[in-house]
């Protein structure tokens, strides 16, 4: 097993943790492991979460002519929620299967199969594990507090204050500002 930490801003440039020189390895399992943090996003100029803390496990497979590969990301990235634009911790959970095959040329317009040229004798995951982290995220971004009503904000109370009010409030005004001409035509859908 493979355990990677990221420390410092010169690894970061140029993100030799993420890459892997499987000519040198054995046939067979490896495994990798990768502490993600907010300054791994900042390599790639995203700039969506406030702090990451993701561990990310890497099972790679060395076979005769291809390698298996399988992510698998566990962690929290604390972002801003939506509606009240709220900080709070959002759980990420997410795999990932990449095929690595060889050919004459380089290919990746499979998004699961990746075709090396022969002769390639590393594989950098960093974008891999990048986009995996990016599509686990949630669309919407919804502070938990907003769904269970817990969350007290200033935004939350004039949202509440805006909004058109309950459906028998609305209701009621329809009946209010309605044309009468039109009243006798209701009668005839209501008196059936």
């Amino acid at each position: 097993m493979y355990l990677c930490t990221l420390l410092t801003d010169d690894v970061m440039k140029d993100l030799k943790l993420f890459t892997i020189q499987y000519v040198g390895l054995k046939e067979g399992e490896h495994n990798f492991e990768y502490q993600i943090d907010k300054s791994f996003f900042d390599y790639f100029e995203f700039d969506d979460f406030n702090d990451v803390a993701i561990h990310v496990n890497l099972v790679f497979v060395k076979k005769a002519t291809f390698m298996q590969l399988h992510f698998k990301v566990d962690g929290k990235v604390n972002v801003n929620c939506d509606l009240t634009n709220e900080p709070y911790d959002e759980p990420i959970h997410g795999e990932f299967e990449l095929i690595v095959n060889f050919g004459q040329e380089y290919n990746d317009e499979n998004e699961e199969i990746l075709v090396l040229p022969y002769g390639e004798y590393e594989l950098n995951v960093a974008q891999y594990i990048y986009e995996l982290i990016i599509l686990s995220v949630p669309n919407k971004r919804v502070h938990p507090g907003v769904e269970d009503g817990t969350l007290e904000s200033e935004i939350l109370n004039k949202l509440e204050e805006l909004s058109l009010g309950s459906k028998k409030e609305q209701e009621d005004n329809d009946k209010l500002q309605t044309d009468p001409r039109w009243d006798s035509l209701r009668k005839l859908l209501t008196d059936k």
